[in-house]
């Protein structure tokens, strides 16, 4: 079964999803929606899609599912349009910046049995799956603490930062993801520490750029994240598990993995420069995993649910720095 796809936004995570379907020999991309006429144009010129309107995609009887890269308060609205004109959807993270309206959302798609995945392609990543299937296979017995550090190189542009709900649920729901991934347990409450170091304008803009906190389940397991908008060396993406028996770490990773020895000392190539490179092997995996689940009707994952926590842990995180104090989850999930 070839699936065919209708990419809705051509921007830059556009780009990369159009890559990812055009790369995979059970998916055929044949249409684009944008605002911007020519971001549509590029990638229909690049992969030979056609150029339509979202009323278009909508009605489009050669459409099976829909790639969602539009700006986040979109999300909701055409997840809700597509689930109730029989796509299956894709949508980047966050479904919306608001709880409630993310539970009404699930709620139609409930209704409609839509298929629904949310891009939390980390999940996906091969070095960070494989620390997930050492602890499947007990290598390192149960899990007791989980360290994740994720820093950009650079923050990104004011305009983005004024409509990304804040570093919390813009950069940071990827590592509550991927802690909920790691820990195996349902985070309970939050500890979150908050600054303004990298950029006064950020604080202006009533967000922070250095983010530490302190997530812990039921049992007491733990989740340490550390998240800064500047990092000179480049993207740094790293996890380390501490189970019962051992330890497992992913390291980051590099364009070129070598490493010189001479008579200065021991040098290595520089880390990947930002999300685009680090991460094209896990944006190939989690379309391939959409595919895979909408030909066989397998359970999707990551799934509406998994979109609305990671919220709900970003919306406690929230919290837990206006008001200085560790947040029970509960509290914001009502």
């Amino acid at each position: 079964m070839t699936v065919k796809f209708a990419l809705l936004g051509a921007g830059r995570i556009g780009k990369v999803h159009a890559k990812a379907i055009a790369g995979n020999a059970d998916a055929k991309l044949v249409a684009v929606a944008d605002a911007f006429a020519e971001a549509a144009q590029g990638i229909a010129g690049t992969y030979g899609c056609a150029v339509r309107s979202i009323d278009e995609i909508e009605a489009a009887a050669d459409v099976d599912a829909v790639v969602i890269c539009t700006p986040t308060n979109t999300h909701a609205d055409l997840i809700e349009r597509f689930a109730r004109a029989g796509k299956a959807v894709f949508c980047e993270k966050p479904i919306d910046l608001d709880l409630a309206r993310v539970k009404r959302c699930l709620s139609v798609v409930e209704e409609t049995g839509a298929v629904l995945m949310v891009g939390f392609n980390r999940r996906f990543d091969p070095h960070f799956s494989a620390v997930r299937a050492a602890i499947d296979e007990g290598r390192i017995g149960p899990v007791e603490m989980v360290q994740i550090t994720s820093r950009d190189p650079a923050p990104p542009p004011a305009d983005y930062i004024k409509s990304s709900g804040g570093i919390l649920r813009d950069m940071t729901i990827h590592d509550f993801d991927m802690a909920r991934f790691l820990l195996g347990e349902e985070p309970e409450t939050v500890f979150a520490t908050a600054s303004v170091l990298v950029d006064p304008e950020i604080g202006k803009l009533g967000d922070h750029d250095s983010v530490s906190l302190i997530l812990t389940t039921a049992s007491g397991k733990q989740c340490a994240i550390s998240n800064s908008r500047r990092a000179t060396y480049g993207y740094d993406q790293r996890i380390e598990v501490l189970g019962s028996k051992g330890a497992i770490a992913a390291e980051n990773q590099r364009p070129v993995s070598i490493e010189i020895a001479n008579e200065t000392g021991f040098t290595r190539p520089p880390l990947h420069d930002f999300f685009m490179t680090r991460y094209t092997e896990a944006y190939a995996a989690e379309i391939a995993a959409f595919i895979a689940a909408i030909s066989s009707g397998a359970a999707i994952s990551p799934s509406g649910r998994d979109g609305l926590i990671a919220l709900a842990l970003a919306d406690a995180a929230l919290r837990s720095v206006r008001e200085g104090r560790a947040v029970k989850v509960s509290e914001v999930m009502g």
